[in-house]
């Protein structure tokens, strides 16, 4: 054979190799959905709630039934998430706080994919608020609504700043709706490039607000109260108390005999949203990549409606820091996988690194959850690890939470005989030992905390006013 004739042999065999690579290197749909907690159907965690989407999703792949946000709160949970660095190393821990100073933007996950050749395309909200974008995007598409106002049956905004009424709009005026059929569009795009396509959903963030057809299927003589008791907190040290703030949103819902009124608000914001992640899926089963495609699907933190006195997220209970958490991975998931492993949002960018065949940065604090995605019931000696403002850490096993605040005030609770958390053991000295033990995985830094923020994203304060606003100007 000619010199230059086994040249080109291997040139075309090197070109073919690397087409091929190219070719299977999968897609990424990155699903984030705004302060959905456990109310999902196949959690089991409330049985009124109705997801069937999402639930479907979680039988094509695996589900992990104990999943929990590095941070209860917005802004720092998804800069923790997308930087794969966690609370106590950036210093950023609340919504109020520019995440920048602490974190690279060079270092972000979509960053990491653009560099990768992704086409990286984003829309509504990955980082705190659709205008903080954060990284390096080809292409962003904040959402935007369609004069949302209240139907004429809204008593009033809801109660003090638990904000709640039916909307006179259809489904095709909220801004969910368009996030999504953006999103399809770019499934749909042909490329010779993989694309990392991040869907972020809004609702059920408040206001609890969606088109009215959606609070009818929950009528209100139906509605149960979630699991509470009055006497929760006597045992609850002053830190944990000052985190649930009983005198201020738990207070004025008593006072108003609206507390069914907002969990129903909740359930029906829980469907519409979940209608717009069946969109999502439809597309994405009709797809051309349908087969080549990761999805990751994630809500940022939990949320209390009631339990412990407390609403909102901003704490370090079970409630406020639980989240819902699918994986399906061509080749790795099987279907209907449930994984109890405690899992936190640490994991995700080292584990879409290792399933995309990406490197993993150095600046990684997480773990690799591959062996959990081919297997849910592998081995797993890491727990779940969650924090909520300078030196306030939780650690989450398979069959505890212990809970050390600034001050060194604890909580401890046995979640096989306790799931409500309404027995603290932190004070017996028989569980002297088993604190020593969970002590060992508390964050070794405690990073300070970084400056107030100054560009880009919202503020909760700022996103109260603005929605305070909008409900009296509809």
């Amino acid at each position: 054979m000619k010199p230059s004739r086994a040249l080109l042999i291997v040139l075309l065999v090197t070109f073919a190799g690397t087409f091929a690579r190219a070719a299977a290197q999968p897609n990424v749909l990155f699903i984030a959905i705004d302060d959905l907690n456990h109310w999902v159907g196949h959690l089991g965690r409330n049985a009124q709630t109705k997801t069937p989407n999402i639930d479907r999703l979680a039988k094509l792949g695996v589900t992990f039934t104990r999943a929990y946000c590095t941070a209860p709160a917005c802004n720092p949970s998804r800069a923790s998430l997308m930087s794969g660095q966690r609370p106590s190393t950036t210093g950023c821990y609340d919504n109020g706080q520019n995440w920048r100073p602490g974190i690279s933007e060079d270092k972000l996950l979509n960053s990491h994919f653009a560099r990768a050749g992704y086409r990286v395309y984003g829309a509504g909200k990955i980082y705190h608020g659709a205008g903080d974008r954060g990284g390096h995007w080809d292409d962003y598409f904040p959402g935007a609504g369609k004069g949302l106002q209240r139907h004429p049956s809204a008593r009033n905004d809801g109660v003090g700043g638990i904000q709640f009424y039916p909307l006179a709009n259809t489904d095709e005026e909220m801004p969910d709706h368009g996030v999504v059929s953006y999103c399809i569009e770019k499934l749909n795009e042909k490329s010779d490039r993989p694309f990392f396509l991040a869907c972020g959903l809004v609702k059920p963030h408040m206001p609890f607000s969606v088109p009215k057809k959606w609070f009818d299927m929950f009528p209100l003589e139906t509605i149960q109260l979630p699991p509470h008791r009055e006497d929760d907190l006597d045992d609850v040290p002053p830190s944990g108390v000052r985190m649930a703030r009983p005198e201020g949103d738990h207070a004025a819902i008593l006072k108003s005999g609206r507390w069914k009124e907002a969990v129903q608000a909740y359930l029906a914001t829980i469907a519409f949203c979940d209608s717009q992640v069946g969109r999502l899926l439809d597309a994405w089963e009709k797809s051309p990549e349908r087969d080549n495609t990761i999805i990751c699907l994630w809500s940022d933190h939990g949320w209390s409606l009631g339990e412990k006195s407390h609403w909102r997220k901003f704490a370090l209970w079970e409630e406020p820091t639980r989240t819902v958490f699918v994986w399906k991975v061509p080749g790795v998931t099987g279907p209907g996988g449930v994984c109890g492993r405690p899992v936190d949002y640490a994991n995700i960018y080292p584990t879409l690194c290792t399933v995309t065949g990406l490197p993993k940065p150095a600046h990684l604090e997480g773990y690799d959850m591959t062996p959990l995605l081919k297997d849910p019931k592998a081995a797993w000696d890491h727990p779940a690890v969650t924090t909520h403002g300078l030196k306030n850490h939780t650690v989450r096993t398979e069959g505890w939470r212990y809970i050390r605040y600034t001050n060194g005030e604890e909580e401890l609770y046995d979640e096989t005989a306790d799931p409500f958390e309404y027995t603290n053991l932190a004070q017996k000295p028989e569980q002297a030992a088993r604190k020593t033990e969970l002590a060992r995985f508390l964050p070794k830094t405690d990073a300070p905390d970084i400056p107030r923020r100054g560009s880009g994203g919202e503020g909760e304060g700022e996103v109260k006013k603005k929605a305070g606003k909008k409900a009296k100007k509809n």
